[in-house]
């Protein structure tokens, strides 16, 4: 019988290095610090998070939308030092177009540039492409901000184009996001390999 994906039901997915859990209010207390204690993760989030009451709406936002069936959120976690670094989540699920996106991608800045980014968007994409079936995976961006461009980039993120003044900023200023996109063939003729190897 193929795999049937359903937003009601709890995914975990794992590496040597992270494991990423269904996100729930129970993980809050472990999140709240970077919300508290490190507001430059922040700067280009879409949605107020900084302060525990942003915070905490931001999180029942995530888990909403689950219950709306068109995002799954995860609370990641690092088994090599035993902490909860952050949170990513699949977006706009699209099962008939065979299409999701992948963002809202934040970590404790203790985080970056360890790897777990890449373990964390090799088990996301394995999952989309090889579980869920789809044919295209998009990710999105301030087109300022150059960290997750080059992290997209890295994982074999092709550029699709600029989006122009698509968005409110929570300054209310807009932003130009960059669209980038895997699909399924180039998971499975490049992308996996490559991504797999720098794991």
């Amino acid at each position: 019988m193929s795999f049937q994906f359903h937003c009601s039901e709890d995914y975990v997915l794992e590496t040597a290095m992270v494991r990423l859990e269904p996100l729930q209010s129970s993980h809050i207390p472990y999140l709240l610090p970077y919300s508290l204690h490190q507001p430059e993760i922040w700067t280009f989030s879409s949605i107020a998070a900084m302060g525990e009451e942003n915070f905490k709406n931001y999180i029942q936002i995530a888990l909403d939308q689950r219950q709306r069936l068109i995002e799954y959120a995860f609370a990641v976690y690092d088994k090599r030092t035993g902490e909860y670094a952050g949170s990513t989540r699949f977006y706009d699920i699209q099962l008939y177009n065979k299409t999701v996106q992948i963002g809202y991608t934040w970590y404790g800045k203790q985080f970056h540039g360890t790897g777990l980014n890449k373990h964390c968007k090799y088990l996301l994409l394995e999952f989309a492409f090889e579980k869920m079936g789809m044919e295209r995976v998009e990710f999105r961006a301030d087109n300022t901000n150059e960290r997750s461009k080059a992290a997209m980039k890295s994982i074999g993120c092709k550029v699709d184009g600029v989006l122009r003044s698509n968005m409110l900023k929570l300054d209310g200023t807009r932003r130009d996001t960059i669209v980038l996109s895997i699909l399924q063939n180039e998971w499975f003729d490049e992308v996996k390999e490559n991504l797999k190897n720098k794991l």
